[in-house]
C-alpha cells in the first residue's frame, strides 16, 4: 500500500469526512477543510500533523485559491485532490428561490470547477495527481424536484469530463464518483428545500416532502464501503473515468443511459437531413 497525501473538501461530515477517517486510519496524510470552524477538530487532535484542516466556505471563491496554494505549501506533493464540499437543493424549480438557486450553482459547481483549477498548477508542476470530484447518480439522471441540483451535478460531470482530455497529457488523471444514496447526514444538515407551491402537492416534484419530513426512504449504500472505494479507486491505473457506488446508482444510470439512447438513435435520418 503505498502512502499518499490527500486534499479533501469538507471533511466535517458524510463522505468526506469518512475518507478522511480511513486515510488517517492508514497512514496517510490529509488537508481537510471544512466550512464550521471546529466540527473537525477531533480529527486534528487525534492525528496531529498528519492532518492539517483549514476552514473553507466554497462560495467564497477567492478564497479558494488561497487555502489550497497554502496547503500545497505546507505539504508539498499532495497526490489526491478530492472536490468533496456540496449540499442537495431540493423542490419544483418555481419553488425555490433566486438566493437558492445562486448558492447552489456556487458551492456544487463553480466551488468544485475553482478547487480543481486551484490545483492543477501544483498538479502539473509536480507531474502529475488525480482529481476526485464527488459527483453523484444525479449527475447522469435526473428526477422531477431536484432540478436545481441536477444542474449543479451535471455541470460537474460535463467541465471534468472535458478536463480530464485537457489535463491528461500533464499526468493528471480524474475519476467521477457517482454514488446513489448513502446513509449519511444528507438529508438533514445536507439537504435544503424551497418554500412548498400547493400546484406541486402530489405531483413528482413533491417526493422530496417526504423527505424533509422523516418519511422512510430505503437506502443501499454504506459510507464506510463507498469511502473505501473511493480510496481504492487511487491505485487505479488507468483511472476509471467514472466510478458508479451502489446498486441503485447503477440502475439509475444504466437505464438513464438507455432511454438516451432509445431517444436518439431514431434520429440518425433526420439529423442528417439537415447537413449541408
Amino acid at each position: 500500500m503505498t502512502t499518499r497525501t490527500w486534499l479533501i473538501t469538507g471533511v466535517n461530515s458524510g463522505f468526506g469526512r469518512q475518507l478522511a477517517e480511513q486515510l488517517l486510519a492508514r497512514g496517510d496524510r490529509v488537508a481537510g477543510t471544512v466550512r464550521r470552524e471546529g466540527s473537525a477538530d477531533d480529527l486534528r487532535d487525534a492525528h496531529g500533523d498528519r492532518f492539517r484542516l483549514a476552514h473553507l466556505d466554497v462560495t467564497d471563491l477567492p478564497r479558494i485559491r488561497e487555502v489550497v496554494d497554502a496547503a500545497f505549501a505546507d505539504l508539498g506533493r499532495i497526490d489526491v485532490v478530492v472536490v468533496n464540499a456540496g449540499y442537495g437543493l431540493f423542490g419544483a424549480a418555481e419553488e425555490v428561490s433566486d438566493e437558492q438557486v445562486l448558492h447552489q450553482i456556487t458551492t456544487n459547481l463553480l466551488g468544485s470547477i475553482q478547487t480543481a483549477r486551484a490545483a492543477l498548477p501544483h498538479l502539473r508542476a509536480q507531474g502529475g495527481g488525480r482529481l476526485i470530484p464527488i459527483s453523484s447518480v444525479a449527475g447522469i439522471a435526473a428526477h422531477a424536484g431536484a432540478s436545481l441540483y441536477h444542474a449543479s451535478k451535471w455541470g460537474v460531470e460535463g467541465f471534468f469530463e472535458a478536463l480530464a482530455q485537457e489535463v491528461a497529457p500533464f499526468g493528471v488523471e480524474v475519476t467521477l464518483v457517482e454514488p446513489g444514496g448513502a446513509r449519511t447526514a444528507f438529508a438533514g444538515s445536507s439537504l435544503r428545500t424551497g418554500a412548498p407551491l400547493a400546484a406541486y402537492d402530489g405531483t413528482p416534484a413533491a417526493f422530496v416532502r417526504g423527505l424533509r419530513e422523516g418519511a422512510p426512504v430505503p437506502i443501499v449504500g454504506d459510507p464506510v464501503k463507498i469511502a473505501a472505494r473511493v480510496i481504492d479507486s487511487a491505485e487505479q491505473r488507468p483511472a476509471p473515468l467514472r466510478l458508479v457506488l451502489g446498486s441503485d446508482s447503477y440502475r439509475a444510470v444504466t437505464a438513464s443511459l438507455r432511454a438516451r439512447l432509445a431517444q436518439v438513435e431514431p434520429q440518425e435520418a433526420s439529423a442528417a437531413g439537415t447537413d449541408a
